[in-house]
């Protein structure tokens, strides 16, 4: 049962994973096609001006101003704060390099441990916060359903067997093989679940026109 999570069942994660991702990828590009926007007769001879790197990040500020952080501020810096850790949280772990390296003679940039440590302690502080919203707040809870609480508890385990086996608390062995299992879960689900959208967030936000786009968008559902 070890050897096959800690060997055969990571290389079957990473490749349902890397097809995954390949899917919806196609799938984005199949279900939505290229906006024709319409020109006026007498502007057909003016061309369209490329949009400059300084109009880009201020059209972007506008965005995130006006469609999120005006919504919900708190919400806003808790959502960025977790999305982000939980990228680059695993990713830089010096544990998990050392096993990359070990494994496939491929490491990245490590985090020092501490820093690590943080991040995870952040992630799990979000995640108590988004479980908190779906108990507690009205609006919130009468839309949740067990599909949202089971994302959320996908998401947040890796992080929390990881901190246990750092920490060295409870059954070490139990523990780690617990991390290894949730992380291969959330690779396998992260295409065909919610947890996509932290990929696929680039794509919406900058290929498909609407109020939340980064830029004008050149694709339409």
């Amino acid at each position: 049962m070890c050897y096959f999570v800690q060997g055969p069942l990571v290389l079957i994660a990473g490749i349902i994973f890397i097809l995954g991702l390949l899917y919806q990828g196609i799938q984005f590009f199949k279900l939505t096609k290229k906006k024709e926007w319409g020109v006026p007769p007498s502007s057909l001879e003016i061309k369209p001006q490329k949009q400059t790197k300084k109009q880009w990040v201020r059209e972007a500020l506008r965005t995130l101003n006006g469609t999120l952080w005006k919504t919900d501020p708190v919400l806003t810096i808790v959502t960025s704060v977790f999305h982000v850790c939980l990228i680059i949280a695993p990713l830089f772990l010096l544990g998990h390099n050392i096993l990359l390296d070990q494994s496939w003679g491929l490491s990245l940039f490590s985090l020092p441990e501490s820093v690590s440590n943080f991040l995870t302690l952040l992630v799990l502080i979000c995640g108590l916060y988004f479980l908190g919203r779906r108990l507690f707040m009205a609006r919130v809870r009468a839309i949740s359903t067990v599909y949202d609480y089971l994302v959320l508890l996908i998401a947040v385990v890796p992080f929390l067997t990881g901190f246990l086996a750092y920490q060295q608390w409870l059954n070490y062995q139990t523990v780690i093989l617990l991390h290894i299992l949730s992380g291969e879960l959330m690779l396998i689900t992260i295409p065909f679940t919610k947890l996509g959208h932290m990929l696929f967030f680039f794509l919406y936000r900058f290929f498909i026109g609407s109020e939340y786009s980064f830029v004008r968008g050149s694709r339409t559902w």
